[in-house]
């Protein structure tokens, strides 16, 4: 048997000639405008003496660390600053107005469902009552942003259906309709990847990072408002969350 030799120190790793590319495109999108169109990948593989296909591992990386954006049928182009969204309890519309952009909800579908034992569970409802489901496309700017999926108590929001077009948010309507104001909520975030139909609601590409949101919310009076599920595009956003050390009691 013979033992493993260790790596010698101050001996650098080798770096692949796809990342020593990215590094290379990364100084000229800091050089160029968002919107701006980056060169073909044939001109891009020329400039730098390598490869379509290493120019196209790089770019492919710019794209899913949301620098590049690629528009199907027109090219690659430097991608805008990702919305950075705090984790509080406030509306998509809301928030997308606090970064100066234009808010647009699409409402996909909306119906109402039979509820299992767990999301009977999550609404405060009894196995097999009725939930209304809200499917969304959000956009900003005419771009969009995320996909969400709302269930909600049926029995306690009647004609939620009707009275939601007539207001800018679900959160909104409750407040005003209903007067129903959240107070608090439990929101947990993974990583998933984009499916075909995620990919063709949001312009992307089939297999793109998305952050998946997943939220429990309650009223002033602790009782169960709404569970959601949100898919934001991976290259367009970013989360901020304040963290505070809690002392201990001497």
């Amino acid at each position: 048997m013979t033992a493993e030799r260790a790596p010698e120190l101050g001996v650098e790793p080798r770096v692949p000639k796809y990342y020593r590319l990215k590094k290379h495109l990364v100084e000229l999108t800091e050089a160029l405008a968002p919107g701006s169109p980056l060169p073909p990948e044939r001109s891009l593989a020329e400039k730098y003496g390598t490869s379509r296909t290493t120019v196209r591992q790089a770019l492919a990386e710019l794209v899913i660390e949301g620098r590049l954006q690629r528009i199907q049928g027109k090219g690659t182009f430097v991608a805008k600053p990702k919305v950075a969204q705090e984790l509080q309890l406030v509306s998509y519309t809301e928030d997308m107005r606090h970064h100066g952009l234009s808010p647009e909800t699409r409402i996909l579908d909306i119906g109402y469902v039979t509820a299992d034992e767990r999301f009977a569970s999550l609404l405060g409802i009894r196995p097999g009552g009725r939930a209304l489901r809200i499917h969304r496309l959000r956009l900003a700017d005419g771009e969009p942003m995320s996909i969400d999926t709302s269930l909600l108590p049926a029995r306690r929001f009647p004609g939620l259906r009707k009275e939601l077009p007539r207001h800018n948010s679900l959160y909104e309507t409750l407040a005003t309709a209903y007067d129903v104001h959240l107070a608090e909520a439990e929101e947990t975030i993974e990583t998933v990847l984009a499916t075909p139909d995620d990919a063709g609601l949001l312009g992307v590409d089939v297999g793109l990072p998305l952050l998946l949101l997943s939220r429990h919310a309650f009223d002033t009076a602790g009782e169960p408002v709404e569970w959601a599920q949100s898919l934001y595009r991976g290259d367009r956003y970013k989360f901020i969350t304040r963290l505070r050390r809690q002392h201990e009691t001497p």
